[in-house]
């Protein structure tokens, strides 16, 4: 059975992913190893074969848990439990990370839009969240373990960045106000 480890980039899939007890399917690692349509002119990266994925994967599926993940995994897996992330911890993980400042606002712009989310609950049977915002990754991890046991369940609806997201986004960054 496969269960959907996503969120929007920087919200701590790959180092929670590594934690959790289970067999782990990097999406992002097949896209790069040949299942990928090639680059996107505009966005400059590999453009996922959503298809090629889907028939893998399913030939992949041993009936045992494995943890899909990746930020378009809920594409693949009937349960997901979508990762989420303040803006304001979000951010600098990005800047970290060497995102482009467009890069940075678009992924901030979704995850306070909740777009991931709402894939999710639109292509899933079953979805959980989790805010993993002062939360360590063990700590994360725990809970992903507590929810595929049965022990917890964190349904969609408890986190909401929107209107911390727009009071920062309309501050005037060009007189130094700290966000």
């Amino acid at each position: 059975m496969h269960i959907a480890l996503t969120g929007t980039p920087g919200t701590g899939k790959t180092t929670v992913a590594h934690l959790l007890p289970y067999r782990v399917i990097d999406i992002n690692a097949l896209v790069r190893s040949g299942l990928n349509l090639g680059t996107d002119p505009v966005r400059g990266c590999l453009e996922a074969d959503m298809d090629g994925l889907a028939e893998h994967l399913a030939e992949m599926d041993s009936g045992e848990i494995s943890i899909l993940e990746g930020h378009y995994s809920h594409h693949f897996a009937p349960w997901s439990i979508v990762l989420r992330l303040s803006p304001r911890e979000l951010e600098p993980r990005l800047e970290n990370r060497g995102y482009l400042p467009e890069k940075i606002r678009e992924n901030l712009e979704a995850e306070a839009l909740d777009v991931i989310l709402v894939e999710a609950v639109e292509l899933s049977d079953r979805v959980d969240e989790i805010d993993t915002t002062g939360r360590s990754p063990q700590e994360v991890a725990d809970l992903v373990v507590e929810i595929i046991q049965g022990k917890r369940a964190m349904p969609p609806g408890q986190v909401e960045w929107l209107t911390d997201f727009l009071g920062r986004s309309m501050l005037p960054q060009s007189r130094g106000l700290k966000r």
